[in-house]
């Protein structure tokens, strides 16, 4: 039942460098909300084969590969991890998208976990935006940025946070904007959350010990969804 790479499947029929393969299929379908079993039936494919493609370093056949990003909602180009040089948004919109506001609880709800996001500030040498890995607590953004580095500029002054999201496949997403001033959480405050709550863990690596909680005055965000047919009946089948 297992396809392996080693399997005799001509070189024209395999997909070509699967990369983080099974880490994308499990990511893409943890987004949607999927079993792994609903995917497989998605997919008409056994539930143990998903499990095999996700667990196990493997080239697949192109044709299970199609059926599977059908299923995800994605195209075979994002599993394989194509594109990931470019910057999203080069698709076409969708044919009907819709442009809605979120409340501020919503907005708050997509940021709860926490991830990577963009702080936005002026400096005496102009506006800058950097990425940070920020975490949500107590109804804040915080992230850790270097004593010396450009971002502890944020420290007592007005900054936005900005997060978003984007489904190239779908031509779907949203973004979200947190505006608030920046300060300096204590050393000892800081030292007592990342020994008992974790994170933010800057990927950036280095030495980044200065903590910077912005307080909002202001959440706004907005989506951009389809009311395409098909969008709207996978949605309605998900949450059956």
């Amino acid at each position: 039942m297992f396809m392996h790479a080693a399997s005799d499947a001509s070189d024209r029929d395999r997909a070509i460098n699967p990369g983080d393969l099974g880490r994308r299929i499990t990511l893409r379908r943890e987004q949607l909300g999927l079993s792994r079993t609903a995917t497989a039936t998605r997919a008409g494919m056994a539930e143990e084969y998903l499990e095999y493609l996700e667990t196990s370093p493997t080239a697949v056949d192109i044709g299970p590969l199609l059926r599977l990003a059908v299923a995800l909602e994605t195209s075979a180009d994002q599993l394989l991890g194509g594109g990931l040089d470019l910057p999203p948004g080069r698709a076409a919109a969708a044919a009907r998208p819709r442009l809605e506001e979120l409340a501020a609880a919503e907005c708050w709800a997509r940021l709860a976990p926490g991830g990577i996001g963009r702080v936005a500030l002026t400096t005496p040498d102009g506006p800058i935006v950097l990425p940070v890995n920020f975490r949500v607590l107590d109804g804040a953004v915080l992230f850790r940025t270097g004593v010396d580095g450009p971002l502890a500029a944020a420290v007592g002054n007005r900054v936005a946070v900005e997060v978003d999201r984007v489904d190239e496949a779908m031509r779907t997403g949203w973004s979200i904007l947190v505006v608030g001033e920046g300060t300096r959480l204590a050393d000892r405050a800081a030292a007592e959350l990342l020994r008992h709550r974790g994170g933010p863990d800057p990927w950036a690596g280095g030495d980044r010990e200065l903590w910077v909680r912005v307080e909002p005055a202001a959440v706004t965000g907005r989506t951009v969804t389809t009311s395409d047919d098909s969008t709207e009946s996978a949605g309605t089948e998900r949450s059956r």
